[in-house]
């Protein structure tokens, strides 16, 4: 599922700037939360898909 792997890649993409931002840099902080509302709307894409697949099954 494309929507899963882009999801994934998202997810692994953040964590170094995760650390950085648990330090306190706040421009880390900044790209973890772009990062995040990023990750929420491939969430929806991964969801939106299992519903289809669960409809055409």
């Amino acid at each position: 599922m494309e929507a899963y792997d882009r999801l994934v890649r998202l997810v692994h993409s953040a964590e170094e700037d995760v650390q950085k931002a648990e330090g306190g840099n706040k421009a880390a902080g900044t790209r973890v939360r772009k990062i995040m509302q990023e990750v929420k709307q491939a969430a929806q894409d991964v969801r939106k898909d299992a519903l289809e697949l669960r409809g055409d099954g």
